[in-house]
């Protein structure tokens, strides 16, 4: 089933969230559900607070992303090994290699893009879909996908990188997705 994409403006997007245990109501159809939604939104990240859950859950898939690259990209990203997978109660364990920039965007604040700093390399500890415990390390463009949902369910929003006059030059964008005032191929739902 698609669900609606929490919009910029709802509060479920500033929260630490909770971890999950297996027991968790309707987890696979949850897990399901985001599939659904992600790729409905042509997104490749989801996290859970962005279908209004405040629990440490996303799903990423650079797949596509990856196989799409142009001939620059290939050049720029040869090594890169692209990823679907089920990422829960995920913890950051390092945040290494150079800082390099890449345009970033977000499902939940639609029409909004900015370049975005971020290291190269991660390590995460975080559980699969069957609560295996798992240590990955990733780099390059997974790795930043990763870094933007894991900012998800820490609270944190790509904008928070912006600086205060960028801010200030979106603060109207920011106001029309807040109110609704703003149209999107996916199903969205906005904060009252």
């Amino acid at each position: 089933m698609i669900l609606s994409v929490v919009a910029y403006g709802s509060s479920v997007l500033r929260k630490i969230c909770e971890d999950i245990t297996p027991e968790y109501p309707g987890l696979d159809k949850l897990k399901a559900d985001m599939w659904d939604t992600l790729y409905n939104s042509n997104g490749v990240g989801l996290a859970a607070p962005q279908i209004n859950k405040a629990i440490r859950l996303f799903v990423v898939d650079t797949v596509q992303m990856v196989e799409d690259f142009n001939d620059e990209d290939k050049l720029r990203y040869p090594n890169e090994q692209p990823i679907k997978q089920v990422f829960i109660n995920a913890q950051m364990l390092d945040e290494t290699g150079e800082m390099w920039s890449y345009n970033e965007g977000c499902l939940s604040i639609p029409k909004v893009r900015d370049d975005v700093q971020r290291h190269k390399k991660i390590k995460m500890r975080y559980l699969d879909e069957n609560f295996v415990e798992q240590i990955g390390e990733f780099d390059g463009i997974t790795a930043r996908v990763i870094q933007h949902e894991y900012d998800h369910i820490e609270g944190k929003l790509f904008i928070d990188y912006m600086s205060q006059l960028k801010k200030r030059l979106i603060k109207k964008k920011l106001d029309d997705i807040m109110s609704g005032k703003v149209k999107t191929d996916y199903k969205m739902v906005f904060s009252k």
